[in-house]
């Protein structure tokens, strides 16, 4: 199963600010860590201000932060709100298909089931989980540099 590009940065935020507790990050900041767009993440980061995963502080001092513990956020509730249904192929699309064999299909189950296991996957997995490397993603996303990194591990 394939992402979007949506749900890719949506969990590339949550990562970056796993990554830095206790740190207020900016849409800015993260999007320069990552190389992509602000105003691509900040469509992101609204959304995931709404679903709850963080918290927007506006003004001085302001910025980003997780709403709750990194081992609270599961990757496959974060997926399934950013993505929303699993729709692997047209057939599954809320309108129906034009597919003349979608009442007999055997594609249709399999895909179904593929899309289970995907999220039963996901379900496995927090936040924390995934950002235990927090000085490797540091060094990564150019928020220390290399020598203290291995400095801090020694």
């Amino acid at each position: 199963m394939k992402l979007t590009v949506f749900t890719d940065y949506g969990l590339r935020v949550l990562v970056y600010l796993a990554s830095r507790p206790g740190h207020r990050a900016t849409v800015a900041e993260i999007a320069g860590a990552f190389g992509v767009k602000v105003n691509h993440l900040a469509k992101v980061v609204h959304h995931l201000g709404r679903c709850g995963w963080i918290e927007t502080v506006r003004g001085q001092g302001g910025g980003l932060v997780l709403a709750r513990p990194a081992d609270e956020i599961g990757l496959g509730d974060v997926v399934r709100d950013t993505e929303g249904p699993a729709r692997p192929a047209e057939c599954f699309a809320a309108g129906g298909s034009d597919c003349p064999i979608v009442p007999c299909c055997g594609l249709r189950g399999a895909l179904a089931e593929a899309a289970r296991a995907f999220h039963a996957t996901l379900d496995q997995y927090t936040l924390a989980d995934i950002t235990r490397n927090r000085d490797e993603l540091s060094v990564a996303l150019h928020l220390r540099p290399r020598a203290a990194a291995a400095g801090a591990a020694s």
